[in-house]
């Protein structure tokens, strides 16, 4: 009989750490049910990001063409105002020197 109750005890026990283990592991399914949908949530996050990336990366890129065109443009309409500025000068000085030459011969 002592063998019965012993068996049975030990069962018991065995049962009970069962029963333990199946909780676990629910607690783990629960736990890594809960890990795929944030590692879901961080995906569907990163590829919007990455959409983002790129469409910035365009934007920036176009601003940028834009910013080069503009400064050539500058360089140009400011380059010219330049050479023709440095133009007049040179013209005013040579007026100058041929005024001063006719007045010499005036006198």
């Amino acid at each position: 009989m002592k063998n019965y109750e012993e068996k049975e005890k030990e069962l018991d026990n065995i049962l009970k750490k069962l029963n333990t283990m199946s909780n676990r592991a629910t607690k783990m399914n629960n736990d890594i049910n809960s890990l795929n949908l944030e590692k879901n949530q961080l995906l569907r996050e990163k590829e919007e990001s990455e959409k983002n990336f790129q469409n910035l990366s365009k934007q920036h890129q176009k601003l940028k063409s834009e910013l080069e065109k503009v400064n050539k443009d500058v360089n140009y309409k400011f380059g010219n105002k330049n050479n023709l500025n440095q133009k007049i000068d040179e013209l005013n000085q040579e007026t100058e020197t041929l005024i001063d030459e006719i007045e010499k011969w005036q006198t």
